[in-house]
């Protein structure tokens, strides 16, 4: 990657309470910088379905302008909590505890971060979570040569659907050898 080592402070917060945790499947840094760069051209409200640790709201956090609000639920209390801690000076993050949906009442979204294969699954319910020209970022999931897309013996349908939904510009991203995500733009 050509980028710097380095990563912001609300990063390296949410990066140690990871390590902490024992919670290694945090967002990957490239993906970070990728949310950072897209949340900066957004305005609105901005969320994270799949908080964990808080390692992707805070890189959304890090590239979001002055006036952008950031939501993001953690079905956990106890994690809710220490995430929390992670974002008390941070007065544009809002953690809340319980499910994804509890994140239905901020919407709509200018830009939602979707690290939760299941929530994927919903598309109309996330279509209509997006505000027109919207972005919704899709994280996890594993590079296929082929169309439609195979994974492990059968067509990754999640990805078909997002990349053929007519509601949607979308493209799918190679992150890494064996990760890539989805970029899909409510039209």
């Amino acid at each position: 990657m050509s980028a710097p080592a380095e990563v912001p402070d609300l990063v390296a917060r949410a990066l140690d309470l990871s390590r902490r945790r024992g919670f290694i499947t945090s967002t990957r840094s490239e993906t970070g910088r990728l949310l950072a760069t897209l949340a900066a051209s957004r305005h609105g409200t901005l969320a994270e379905l799949g908080t964990g640790c808080g390692v992707g709201s805070a890189w959304l956090s890090s590239g979001a302008p002055k006036g952008a609000h950031i939501v993001t639920a953690e079905l956990d209390p106890g994690l809710a909590e220490d995430v929390q801690g992670i974002f008390h000076d941070a007065s544009n993050v809002e953690v809340t505890c319980g499910d994804w949906t509890v994140l239905e009442q901020y919407a709509p979204f200018s830009l939602l971060f979707v690290d939760v294969r299941d929530v994927m699954a919903s598309i109309d319910v996330m279509a209509d979570l997006l505000e027109p020209g919207g972005i919704a970022v899709l994280d996890d999931f594993v590079p296929s040569a082929f169309w439609p897309p195979i994974v492990d013996g059968q067509v990754d349908t999640i990805r078909e659907q997002w990349l053929t939904d007519e509601r949607f510009a979308a493209v799918e991203m190679l992150i890494d050898p064996d990760a890539s995500l989805i970029i899909a733009t409510r039209r």
